[in-house]
């Protein structure tokens, strides 16, 4: 057998198949996410020979693939976003990239440390890869396409904070490099951290984000009115401008995550009803399904290849309390104040749904210094992301079909 010919034909079809996976999910309410690992596994176990995907093994490559889904994701997740900017329209998803995510950095530090035994460092790599919602697996708790009004607060909130998040994880993905590097002191923490990885990179990518945003909305909106020769059509300019985007900020030592959806963000804005936002959307969204069927069935096949093997029971328990209380409650606790209803608490608080970033920020941790305890960390995630996707992927339609019938055209909090 011609091991090559299989993987071509299992990789064609793996990406046929997402051409009706929305449809299938529109009408199963199983999120594709759970169909595809579950390929992932079924293959990996029949077939011996097809490439191992184990990121302890090949961090550098798990962190450039992941980097490149998450990026296009990012991209994606702005585009499809309705709701106007505002800091009182959007304060809900500010809170959950702040509260929220510090309470479960705070509470999973703790855990590490006090639970696990682990070094600082590490404890504080866990609670940093843990921390953000992942725009990748989140689609089905998401807005819709460019102008469909899709501006339910839940789905706008965990649209949003998908969104953000990524980015903001990255100060404490530093912090813990810092500390493991023991190059972490008080001059250090003034100069390095809280100056460089805190302030610089996230206004450098807040600015990167904005101005690349205001410049392609200019060349692919006002220049082609008064130029014919600027005037394009094409779906593709979304991904060129991600990855132009995320190349030109992470040239300039920003973050790259931050600045691809504030250039999404800024590139909606324009021209807003214009149609052209649907190209550029389904273009993007079209080729990060084809991204997450790989990356699922790769993730899928280094469950069967080991990416497990260090796990414990207590380290399992902690993925349960991580999914079912750690995250619901802190988000709970981040929404206290809000005119949002119960329901619309819970169920944002619950879907924190962890992916394709918490692995990017492993492999980039791991590529950058020596951390202890990694094949833990690689077994405690892994566990995570496949709770996540179990859990997450099999109610998320369920749930919201079921909100949408609880409180119909739900609107008022986004709205006032």
């Amino acid at each position: 057998m011609d091991h090559y010919l299989v993987i071509i034909t299992i990789i064609g079809v793996g990406i046929l198949g997402m051409a009706w996976m929305p449809a299938l999910t529109a009408k199963t309410r199983i999120s594709y996410s759970v169909i595809y690992l579950l390929l992932g596994i079924l293959l990996y176990s029949i077939f011996d020979f097809l490439p191992a995907p184990n990121p302890r093994e090949y961090p550098g490559l798990t962190m450039h693939l992941t980097e490149l889904v998450v990026i296009v994701s990012l991209m994606c997740t702005g585009l499809k976003i309705d709701q106007k900017f505002s800091f009182r329209a959007w304060r809900i998803p500010f809170r959950l990239v702040t509260i929220t995510m510090m309470l479960c950095i705070a509470a999973v530090t703790a855990l590490g440390v006090y639970y696990f035994n682990m070094p600082l460092a590490t404890a504080l790599l866990l609670a940093a890869v843990l921390s953000p919602t992942d725009p990748v697996l989140a689609t089905d708790v998401q807005v819709g396409h460019p102008n469909e009004e899709d501006r339910d607060n839940v789905k706008f909130s965990l649209t949003a904070e998908a969104g953000f998040n990524d980015g903001m994880a990255f100060p404490f993905v530093w912090l813990a490099i810092l500390i493991a590097m023991h190059s972490f002191d008080a001059q250090s923490f003034m100069v390095t951290w809280a100056w460089k990885h805190v302030v610089y990179q996230i206004l450098a990518g807040l600015i990167a984000g904005y101005l690349l945003g205001k410049l392609l909305a200019y060349i692919l909106f006002t220049l082609s009115k008064k130029f014919e020769s600027f005037a394009t059509q094409d779906g593709f300019v979304s991904i060129a401008a991600t990855l132009t985007v995320y190349g030109l900020t992470e040239f300039i030592h920003g973050y790259g995550f931050i600045a691809v959806f504030i250039a999404a963000l800024t590139l909606r804005a324009s021209e807003r009803e214009d149609r052209y936002h649907n190209r550029l959307h389904a273009f993007s969204d079209q080729i990060e399904r084809i991204l997450v069927a790989i990356m699922l069935i790769l993730f899928g096949g280094s469950l069967v290849r080991g990416i497990m093997n260090s796990l414990t029971w207590p380290m399992a328990a902690f993925g349960v309390a991580f999914i079912f209380v750690i995250r619901p409650l802190s988000g709970l606790i981040g929404l206290i104040g809000t005119r949002l209803k119960i329901q619309e608490k819970l169920v944002i608080s619950f879907f924190g749904i962890r992916g394709m970033g918490s692995l990017y920020y492993l492999a980039f941790a791991f590529s950058t210094t020596f951390f202890k305890n990694q094949d833990e960390l690689w077994a405690i995630v892994a566990f995570i992301i496949l709770i996540s996707i179990g859990i997450h992927g099999l109610t998320a339609g369920f749930t919201l079909r079921k909100l949408e019938e609880v409180l119909p055209e739900d609107n008022e909090i986004l709205a006032k």
